[in-house]
């Protein structure tokens, strides 16, 4: 099988909080102290697959800081230089050498900057596309629908694109293959990567933080779910599907998990 090696890149910051994505109301106490600031700095990861001849994208991260922070997430910014291209220009590649783009999702923050990536293939889920290209009101803006009716006009990134449409498990090529872990959208996937370490689950938002992995013994939980999804059933048997899927948390990969920054910082290429 192939075997790749992943970078993880930072795309910027989305601020939110505690209690309003990572933790459910029911687990609030054992994570949240009474009268805290559970104000949180999540970043907005994505991952640069390379090997067999390809350079690839898992998501392409959020936007500029205008409009994350005027559209979706106040006191959100992407720093000058956090921008993918501006990230892969760090790295010595540029859009161009992007051949494939592979979205856990089409939530803005995982889709920015796609018009840039002219040459990429893009794949993703048929019924998070489908749902993409219609979503219901309450998710105009998660996925920039030109509905909203807002100045400047925002629509979704990846319109106008072609895609190859998966119809649930799904190898992509040889070394990385999808399956759905909807919960969070109606059909989210993760996407997983083999390397020389192991496979790597890139788990898009399917969790926040790495305390979603854990069991809520007194609740009788096996595991701690988000506050921020569309079906909590779903949501819920996902997080328990990557759990039995991954060789371990190391081998998961969260976008807005706060513990990525600190591998972001290390500089660590996986698979290496």
């Amino acid at each position: 099988m192939q075997e790749y090696t992943i970078t993880p890149i930072n795309t910027g910051i989305v601020t939110t909080s505690k209690a309003n994505y990572l933790y459910h109301n029911t687990t609030h106490k054992y994570y949240i102290k009474p009268g805290e600031d559970d104000t949180i700095h999540l970043p907005v990861a994505c991952f640069l697959v390379q090997g067999a001849g390809k350079k690839i994208l898992v998501d392409t991260g959020m936007s500029s800081t205008e409009i994350a922070d005027k559209y979706h997430h106040p006191g959100s910014v992407q720093p000058e230089g956090y921008a993918i291209h501006e990230q892969l220009k760090k790295l010595g590649i540029s859009c161009d050498e992007i051949t494939d783009i592979v979205y856990t999702h089409l939530h803005w923050d995982h889709v920015y900057y796609t018009p840039m990536f002219k040459n990429a293939t893009l794949y993703a889920q048929r019924k998070e596309y489908e749902f993409a290209k219609n979503p219901i009101p309450l998710y105009y803006k998660s996925y920039e629908d030109p509905r909203l009716n807002i100045e400047p006009r925002i629509h979704p990134q990846w319109e106008g694109r072609d895609f190859v449409l998966l119809d649930g498990e799904a190898e992509v090529m040889d070394g990385i293959w999808v399956y759905p872990s909807p919960g969070h959208s109606v059909m989210h996937q993760t996407v997983v990567v083999h390397t020389k370490e192991g496979d790597y689950h890139c788990c898009g938002d399917l969790i926040f933080t790495y305390d979603n992995l854990k069991p809520v013994e007194e609740l009788g939980y096996e595991i701690t779910p988000p506050s921020r999804f569309l079906d909590i059933a779903q949501e819920w048997a996902s997080i328990v599907e990557l759990k039995k899927r991954a060789a371990s948390a190391e081998f998961i990969l969260p976008t807005h998990a706060p513990e990525m920054l600190d591998l972001i910082a290390s500089g660590r290429i996986l698979g290496e």
